[in-house]
């Protein structure tokens, strides 16, 4: 049976700014329970959308060349769209049937891109982002992490360029004060999530804490069934990565540690970021395009990553 309102979303090509984008998708699908919807993403951003409620079709853009944009146009063109939204900002949603169309405009320098998307549909309130995930989903992240009756933490330490590498001692230190003797989340068990960049911190965090008390999911799970991980976590530490989104997209307080990036565009939405003494313009000024092999993050001491997560924890559990 054909949807009363065909929704076609057009994610961005970036993983990490479709999760920044995807609290809009959510307000849809949470605010139209008339709607069903069709998902374009490339091959990094379309598994995002895979357990979206009410999904008609998922369609990978597996590149950016005309001939792909013509198949796609060959498999979207026959429907009457009841909104289409294009956070590529592209000229094909423009050229198809539809009762409305949203766009992406222009980057905006300085305003975070959580709430540029907001601006896409021109909400007042900004959806946090979120991403659905299935109960094949979450069995699959569940069955990977011993069930008892603690605190979870989580850690995302790895990243693609060393310049955004918070050393692993300190993650550890970070790791060890939150669950430890006295901790917050005292007899925690701590998970790490990412891929093989991670396996370094894994190995400290697993040598500074009491044994079987760490779990590595680092190359274990795709990024929706991260979010599922992430999801049972009392909390995520981490570095500015896709993995810090999808701590965001969970639901899960966050953590994340700054240096080379810019907090006012992509940081935590909700949660807090943290950094060194040095902004960004002053990491510029030794290293231009932001992709030189120095080591940035040496500067930000574990003690304030520790104390922004004591508050952190403290808030929420005041509520």
């Amino acid at each position: 049976m054909a949807s009363r309102f065909p929704i076609l979303y057009i994610a961005e090509a970036d993983a990490s700014d479709a999760i920044l984008s995807s609290g809009v998708l959510a307000y849809l699908v949470e605010a139209m329970p008339q709607a069903s919807f069709t998902v374009v993403g490339s091959p990094r951003s379309a598994p995002l959308f895979a357990d979206t409620p009410r999904l008609d079709r998922l369609i990978v853009l597996e590149r950016d060349s005309r001939l792909d944009w013509l198949g796609l146009w060959n498999k979207v063109r026959e429907t009457r769209w009841g909104l289409v939204i294009d956070m590529r900002g592209t000229t094909l949603s423009g050229k198809l049937k539809r009762q409305k169309r949203a766009v992406r405009g222009a980057w905006e320098v300085g305003v975070h891109a959580v709430e540029q998307a907001a601006r896409v549909l021109q909400l007042e309130d900004v959806p946090a982002p979120k991403l659905f995930v299935s109960d094949a989903t979450r069995a699959k992240a569940d069955s990977l992490i011993p069930a008892e009756s603690v605190a979870v933490l989580a850690i995302g330490p790895g990243a693609d360029w060393m310049g955004k590498v918070w050393p692993s001692e300190r993650y550890a230190k970070v790791a060890v004060a939150l669950v430890g003797d006295g901790g917050p989340l005292e007899g925690g068990r701590v998970i790490v999530v990412g891929d093989d960049n991670a396996r370094e911190a894994a190995h400290v965090l697993r040598l500074s804490l009491p044994r079987n008390r760490v779990t590595e999911l680092q190359g274990r799970l795709s990024p929706l069934e991260t979010v599922a991980a992430l999801g049972r976590s009392a909390l995520y530490v981490g570095a500015d990565t896709i993995w810090t989104d999808l701590a965001v997209a969970s639901g899960a307080p966050v953590v994340a540690v700054f240096g080379p990036s810019d907090e006012a565009e992509h940081g935590p939405w909700g949660g807090i970021a943290v950094r060194g003494p040095r902004s960004v313009d002053e990491y510029r000024k030794i290293d231009p395009n932001l992709n030189q092999a120095i080591q940035h993050m040496n500067d930000l001491p574990a003690d304030r990553v520790l104390k922004a997560a004591t508050k952190l924890l403290a808030g929420r559990a005041a509520r």
